[in-house]
């Protein structure tokens, strides 16, 4: 296996509630109060919608919010990867990673882990340059039972509500999270923040007509004729912690590029005044610049702090008392 090439889940399609349009020359996110099931083919229009959207769409009067889905993995971590991500805008490369205690951060001088203080108390982070990132990975259909629907997201509630739903479910599942039948809703609600508009977040929930009991003897059914057919939960688990673990950063760099032009639509092709021949080329150059810069301004306060505590020492020694009033202006003037 290929090292630092973060090995992931199949991806058969995308889950959006919203799309990318161009207006006046610039691609921005707009955002939608429904589902979308894309391929992964784009053309010049946008993304193509799989097959199962439009199979979804017509169950649902036209308006897809609920989608019928299972899980592939136990544990709820690598089903929802969520983290603090900060990317360079300019390259769309991910250049530093952390969950609140430590982070991955790509230097001139390699890979190194760092403390992560979380975006309210990071510097980098300033100007909402590190969000909070999820990538949840869900079976829609039976087609393929390893390939998977990829939903990215970076907002608070829908990372904060998929966590709690999954942690939960696997709790009273006694840990078959992966044969459980749920589905994904797409809520709204409104905020103080949000000014009356409405703000729309994924959860995960029991399907449609089903009960807490139903959903919980399917699992049981279902896990039991996995077990007599030979098929290895735990060891599906355990390979896919090791293929996440392979890289230090899960997108490739044509997603990356998807990333950034989603979620962060207000993002400058180059630096506000311009871009100097010898400035720093990428985010990580301009970084790495400023905390050079910022402490030779350290040692250059420090120097002149000793400088101003010396003069104040001088001047405040008492002149040497001598007879010749000539010889002591010269020498008080060279104090001075």
């Amino acid at each position: 296996m290929l090292k630092g090439l973060a090995i992931t889940p199949p991806i058969l399609g995308r889950i959006t509630i919203g799309k990318v349009v161009e207006n006046n020359g610039k691609r921005l996110p707009q955002k939608d109060d429904q589902f979308t099931l894309t391929s992964q083919l784009q053309t010049q229009e946008g993304w193509i919608r799989h097959p199962l959207d439009e199979q979804l769409r017509s169950e649902q009067e036209g308006k897809l919010r609920r989608l019928p889905i299972r899980l592939l993995f136990n544990d709820p971590d690598l089903n929802l990867r969520a983290e603090y991500a900060l990317f360079d805008r300019q390259t769309a490369r991910p250049l530093c990673v952390g969950d609140g205690e430590q982070c991955k951060r790509r230097t001139r001088d390699g890979m190194e882990t760092l403390d992560c203080p979380s975006p309210d108390g990071c510097p980098l982070a300033q100007g909402g340059a590190c969000k909070p990132y999820g990538r949840l990975n869900v079976l829609i259909g039976d087609d393929d039972p390893l390939g998977s629907f990829i939903f990215r997201t970076t907002g608070f509630n829908s990372i904060r509500t998929l966590a709690a739903r999954l942690a939960y479910f696997k709790a009273i599942s006694g840990n078959r999270l992966a044969c459980l039948p749920l589905e994904l809703r797409l809520r709204g609600k409104s905020t103080r923040q949000s000014r009356g508009t409405a703000i729309f977040y994924v959860d995960i929930t029991l399907r449609e007509g089903w009960t807490l009991e139903e959903t919980l003897s399917e699992a049981q059914r279902l896990d039991g004729e996995r077990q007599q057919s030979g098929f290895d939960q735990k060891a599906l688990d355990r390979a896919a912690k090791a293929g996440f673990a392979n890289g230090a950063f899960e997108d490739s760099a044509e997603e990356s590029a998807e990333v950034v032009e989603e979620f962060y639509p207000d993002a400058p092709e180059h630096p506000p005044g311009g871009q100097d021949a010898n400035a720093p080329l990428t985010l990580a150059d301009k970084l790495q610049a400023k905390s050079q810069q910022q402490g030779k301004s350290q040692q250059q306060g420090k120097v002149e702090s000793a400088d101003q505590e010396d003069s104040h020492l001088k001047a405040a020694s008492p002149a040497p008392a001598t007879g010749n009033s000539q010889q002591s202006q010269p020498r008080q003037a060279k104090r001075v």
